[in-house]
Formats: structure tokens, sequence, C-alpha cells
């Protein structure tokens, strides 16, 4: 959630990052609402302390009066007091009123987006920041979609995922089961190597924690809700794993935070239909390792790149040619300032499919989160958030086993091999 301040000082700025996300004029005149909300909040805020330490001095006035026997005094200045405090108390219901609107209307306003991120309205107008590395695949005219290799070596079974459960919640056995565990070792072994504490997190959070990293109210509808409970399945271990600084207050000296996990991850992803969300591209329930850093705003964009170097690693060792995308306007979540996308080429399917994202909030979470640090004078400062995937395991699953298929069977990554115990599928 961005600050009041953050609107004010930076109001034209505020508005051309809501025009990169397509909001039209109407849409963004909240951001003035918010200004005028914030403006009569102060002016009755102002109105009720000066009311409040009214009525402090004349109870101790009243009170003097008794003590000397003008009691005729005191009664009447008691009429005066209730008067006063019946007009604090209509002072105190308007201020929760215009509060609460406020931030009803601040909830709404997604992230100011950082200036390099490019205009546009959808996917198809991201800007390629890092052209394809790598090769690219060339597979022989009987290659295979990961969907039918999964069949015919029996390493996923989506018909019987889908009897269990339903559509989009695949079935691992065998060796696609190693593959997935060999992975999310791998993947979190490489992140505690990179300094990152290894987390285990719940896997269901409330709404205060869901609130905090941005879900709710903007992905209330991707999310699955527990009703009873009054819980969400968690989308992404971003959301837990952030939530463990909700609250705090740190020193400067204890950048950076950095936090990993594995967690399935649960969404609703409803969407189309057809080969491009057939198989592993599209389902409800994927494994996935994050990474999470808390930084100091003097130097959450470095860290930003510093994790995106980590992914690139990740991808480089697998041999997976990759490319990555700097999200435009129109594509940027709405916590996030600034995001780039990591694609890797799924060569039986010929096109590419993305498998992490890598984001600096800056203070939109910390705000909610109400994580602060204190500098060198003691003053306290909203922190950066930023987090990635590292990877999500879904779509590389799927990419490995397209790419790495050969005549005779699927290859595996050279550096997943002392993690499966085998070479080849």
């Amino acid at each position: 959630m961005l600050q009041v301040k953050i609107i004010e000082d930076h109001l034209d700025e505020i508005k051309e990052s809501l025009k990169k996300r397509n909001w039209g004029d109407t849409d963004i005149s909240v951001v003035e609402k918010i200004i005028d909300l914030n403006t009569k909040r102060k002016a009755v805020q102002t109105e009720l302390d000066q009311e409040k330490a009214k009525l402090n001095q004349l109870s101790s006035e009243i009170g003097n009066l008794f003590k000397s026997g003008k009691k005729d005094e005191a009664v009447a200045l008691k009429d005066e007091v209730a008067k006063i405090k019946l007009k604090s108390e209509e002072q105190d219901a308007l201020l929760t009123q215009i509060t609460s609107e406020l931030e009803n209307n601040l909830l709404s306003v997604p992230n100011k987006l950082h200036p390099s991120v490019p205009a546009g309205s959808s996917e198809e107008d991201n800007e390629i920041y890092k052209p394809h590395q790598g090769d690219l695949p060339v597979l022989s005219e009987n290659a295979l979609p990961h969907w039918e290799l999964a069949e015919k070596y029996n390493l996923i079974d989506f018909k019987l995922g889908a009897f269990i459960a339903g559509s989009g919640f695949p079935l691992f056995r065998g060796k696609g089961s190693r593959l997935q565990r060999a992975l999310i070792s791998y993947f979190l072994d490489e992140a505690s190597n990179a300094g990152y504490e290894e987390i285990v997190p719940p896997l269901l959070v409330n709404e205060d924690s869901a609130r905090a990293t941005g879900q709710l109210p903007d992905k209330e509808g991707q999310m699955y809700y527990v009703e009873r409970d009054d819980l969400y399945l968690i989308p992404t271990a971003e959301v837990p794993i952030t939530n463990i600084m909700r609250d705090q207050i740190i020193e400067e000296s204890d950048f950076p935070i950095k936090f990993t996990g594995y967690t399935p991850c649960f969404r609703r992803e409803a969407g189309s239909y057809g080969a491009h969300v057939k198989g592993l591209n599209r389902v409800h329930q994927f494994d996935k390792v994050e990474i999470v850093q808390i930084e100091h705003p003097d130097k959450s964009y470095d860290t930003l790149h510093d994790m995106v170097a980590h992914v690139e690693h990740l991808l480089n060792s697998l041999k997976l040619p990759y490319r990555i995308l700097r999200l435009c306007g129109g594509d940027t979540g709405f916590t996030s300032a600034l995001t780039f996308d990591f694609e890797v080429y799924s060569a039986a399917q010929k096109r590419w499919l993305e498998v992490s994202s890598v984001s600096n909030f800056e203070t939109f979470q910390a705000n909610r989160l109400k994580l602060r640090y204190k500098d060198g004078d003691g003053k306290k400062h909203l922190a950066h958030t930023l987090n990635g995937s590292a990877l999500a395991l879904a779509r590389i699953i799927a990419c490995i086993l397209e790419n790495y298929q050969t005549e005779d069977g699927i290859k595996m990554p050279e550096v997943l091999v002392k993690y499966l115990g085998f070479d080849k599928i």
C-alpha cells in the first residue's frame, strides 16, 4: 500500500504510473480523492485533539472548583463538559468513517511503477530485457510434448490426478516424483549456498497475512478459501515467508535478511483451454522454491539484479535456454514496482514458458506489513521487500522432459544426477 505522503509528494508520477497500468482518467481520480480524504482526516483529527485538550483542562478546573467549595460553578462547567463530550464522540465517529474510507481507497491503488517499466497493455508488450541465452534444442520429427512423454514413461498421471481432485492437479509417480524432489532439493541447496535461510512455512494463511503482502483485496478470486476456518491456501511461499517480518522494527545492520522456502502453491488459474494450457502448462497445484529478501531502500535494486542473477545461474546449470522480460505496465503485478520474468523455451511445443518472476516491491508491502528499520539516528523508515521464484517446478519439468528427450529415453540434467540416482529415464 502506498503511503499518503508518497501520493501527495509524487502525484504527477503516480498518475503517470497508473496510466502505464492502463487506468482511465476516472479511475486515476482516486488519488486526488485520497489526498482530499487525508486533508479532511487531518482537519477532524486536529479539531478532535483540541476538544480533548479542552476536556482535560475543564476536568482539572472542575476538580479545583469543587475543592474550593465553588460547587455551582463546577456544576455549570460539567454541563459544558457534557456538550464537548457529545461533540467529541461525533467527531470521533466521523474520524473513524473518514479513516476507513481513506484506507479502502489506498488499498485499491497499485504500487508506483519504476521509471524503467515500459508502457503496454498486455504480455504482448513486455520488453525483451535479455535475448535468449543458450542454443534452442533441435528435436526429431518424432518429438513429443511433455504430457505425452509423461504418459509414455509413466511419470505423471494427469487423468488419475483429475479423478482424485479435478483438472489441474497432476499426480507425479515413480521417476517423475524423483525428478520433482531432485529439483526441489537442488534449488534449496543453491539458495542456502547463496546465504538464504531455509523456511518451512504454513501452507494456509489468515486474512491479515494475505492483505499484508497484497494478495487481498487484489487476488481473492485466484486463491482457494477455506470458509469454515477463514483461511486461504497460499498461492506462493512469498505470502507466509514475507509475513515473518510483519510488525517488526529491525536495525539497519540487519540488512539484508534472506529467506528461502519450498511449498506447494495453489491457484485457481481460471482461463482458456487448448494445447497452450495442457499438461503442466497451467495447473492449480504446483511446487515452487521461493527466495525473499528484506533490504535497505538504497540497495534494493542492486539486490533485485542479484536475485535475477541467481535465477540465471539455476537455468544455466540446468542447460535450459531462457530469456528475460521486463514486464510492461499492463502486465506488472499490483504490488510490484518492477518485475523481470524468465521464460524457458519448450522445444516440443515451440513456445516460451514463464518459469520465474523476480520483483521489487519497494515499500509497498512493508507499509502494509508495518516493517520498519531504525537508521543511525534512531529514526524509523519502511524497508524494501523483494521476492522471486527460484524456481517454479511445473514448467521447468515440462521443459526438461521435452528438451532432453532422445530416441531412446530422456536424459537428465547433469547437476541433478546426484540427487536422482539415475541419468536417464
